[in-house]
């Protein structure tokens, strides 16, 4: 199943998606405006939903399917082998490990003011260094409270997938020696363009990650290259802090980001970034 989010007159409204066409889901006849209310519909059954009028879903602005988020964007860094390498020789880095493959997952957050819509401008003009990069990635959303859990049964408690791209600031990054403050700026985690339940998706495999800025094309991986997997994530963030239902998990980026390339490829106001999952769909968002 699809579950997508869009801005209505009253405020932003989630529903499903099937046949180009968006169907909001209620709650005592009225529309469903947070995810875990979603979840929690779908953990009932499929006899639990209900709908409203079907619409058209090309005459709809999309929002960010997740939300309101109670925790900051959690996300994993240096998580495929040739992007922790490119990271590694970029002169970026100054987490004080440097390694081209990490030990253990490298953890770091996002602020919930960062996310942004799918086709919602990112304001790469707010970045003073002039040093905005794209990072393409996938976007795990946990559908059960989740502590101290082992990786064998860790994709029980996912309850979908979604497109994720990490935005950075990265001189902002190297500056402060640590990632929040770079890739925190507002509207520097778009989201969407919706969610794809888990049972959908099926097994994380061969399914291709792809980033084009303008068209071409600069990353480009199947998510089974990821050094630490989503079960390893999810028992290695679990295992410190409680996971909710409607947090989202950012898994890493592929090589092929802006600070890889010589010289250096920043985004610049009027580039169209696009984040590809098969299984998925398309986040698009233009530069600003």
């Amino acid at each position: 199943m699809r579950i997508a989010a869009v801005h209505s007159a009253d405020g932003k409204i989630f529903g499903t998606v099937a046949h180009d066409e968006f169907r909001p889901l209620l709650i005592d006849g009225a529309p469903v405006r947070d995810l875990r209310d979603v979840i929690a519909l779908l953990d009932a059954g499929p006899d639990a939903l209900r709908h409203g009028p079907a619409t058209a879903l090309a005459s709809l602005t999309l929002a960010a399917p997740v939300g309101p988020l109670t925790k900051n964007v959690i996300c994993v860094g240096k998580n495929y082998h040739d992007h922790a390498l490119e990271f590694a020789r970029s002169g970026v880095d100054q987490s004080g490990d440097r390694q081209e493959r990490p030990e253990f997952p490298v953890v770091f957050t996002k602020a919930t003011s960062s996310l942004a819509d799918p086709l919602q401008p990112v304001p790469a003009s707010a970045d003073p260094t002039g040093t905005t990069d794209y990072e393409g990635e996938l976007g795990v959303v946990i559908g059960k409270r989740c502590s101290k859990v082992g990786p064998e049964e860790a994709l029980d408690y996912v309850f979908g997938y979604t497109v994720v791209n990490d935005v950075t600031a990265r001189a902002v990054q190297t500056r402060h020696r640590q990632w929040f403050l770079g890739k925190s700026l507002d509207g520097f985690c778009p989201v969407g363009p919706w969610l794809v339940t888990a049972d959908e998706m099926g097994p994380l495999d061969g399914q291709m990650l792809v980033t084009t800025v303008n068209g071409e094309r600069r990353q480009a991986a199947p998510l089974r290259d990821m050094i630490f997997d989503t079960p390893t994530i999810i028992a290695t963030v679990s295992s410190y802090v409680t996971l909710e239902p409607g947090d989202l998990i950012a898994t890493g980026t592929p090589a092929g980001v802006g600070i890889g390339f010589a010289p250096q490829c920043f985004l610049v106001p009027g580039d169209i970034v696009t984040v590809s999952i098969e299984g998925i769909g398309d986040l698009v968002n233009p530069i600003s």
